[in-house]
């Protein structure tokens, strides 16, 4: 499955843990996990890709860079808004992924600033 994700001046995509997406269009310098806003992802279509998957490899590209994260599934992922991807074993509705290779600030700086201003793809497939 694949949906965009768009920059925002504040995305500063530095926290340790964990990166997200969100549908929400405002971000505060706060959300420094949050590397796109304004996704426009299918929670069903997300849903059918991980009931047939226990990992899931996530690649996100914008201008030519793309950097792959992989993870385990979390099968009790339920949010419409938001898509979280921990690097610990922590689980919520929002927690797609746990156990991740990479959180936001293990992301190229450039990938980021790509986003930041302007878009990117995210492409996330069973592994």
């Amino acid at each position: 499955m694949k949906f965009f994700i768009f920059g925002h001046p504040n995305l500063l995509g530095t926290h340790r843990n964990t990166f997200e997406f969100t549908k929400e269009s405002s971000l505060t310098k706060e959300g420094d996990c949050i590397i796109g806003v304004n996704c426009d992802f299918s929670s069903d279509e997300l849903r059918a890709t991980i009931a047939k998957f226990n990992r899931l490899k996530i690649k996100i590209s914008s201008k030519q860079l793309t950097e792959e994260i992989t993870c385990d599934v979390n099968k009790d992922f339920s949010d419409e808004h938001e898509i979280v991807i921990r690097k610990t074993g922590f689980l919520s509705k929002r927690t797609l992924g746990i156990n991740a290779d990479k959180a936001a600030k293990d992301l190229s700086r450039e990938l980021i600033r790509n986003i930041k201003e302007s878009n990117g793809e995210v492409e996330i497939i069973g592994a």
